[in-house]
């Protein structure tokens, strides 16, 4: 088996929706690993959403456009992202009460605010945090 079908069959037997090249590293080299995740993101297999981090893709049945298939949506794939890279963060006020059910008003989309500061700027879709 090649290294290009090993990591496509890891992407596609994970539950996970993000991905790192330290998830490849049994699999092959750090450079023939960003070879083969560049290759699946001109594909559309993937999506880059910041340095070293990936998010399974697929093409939107409306527009042509490649989107994140994670049923989050660009929030879940932000959320899923910071924890793992392990940054501590937390929602504004707004965004936990609706989370809590203590409103009836559901924001566009949740405000993430980080506690401690990071160097990646994380973009999804039309969706981006950068505390650093």
């Amino acid at each position: 088996m090649t290294i290009a079908n090993k990591v496509k069959t890891r992407i596609n037997r994970s539950k996970r929706y993000v991905f790192s090249r330290a998830d490849f590293t049994d699999i092959a080299g750090y450079d023939q690993v960003g070879r083969e995740l560049r290759k699946l993101v001109k594909n559309g297999l993937l999506l880059r959403i910041a340095y070293g981090l990936y998010t399974k893709a697929r093409t939107n049945s409306i527009t042509g456009k490649i989107m994140p298939s994670s049923p989050g949506g660009p929030d879940g794939v932000i959320l899923e992202a910071i924890e793992k890279l392990g940054i501590d963060y937390k929602f504004d006020d707004f965004s936990q009460r609706s989370i809590d059910g203590d409103s009836l008003q559901i924001p566009a989309s949740f405000q993430i605010i980080t506690n401690n500061r990071f160097k990646r700027k994380i973009v999804v879709s039309n969706r981006a945090i950068n505390a650093g």
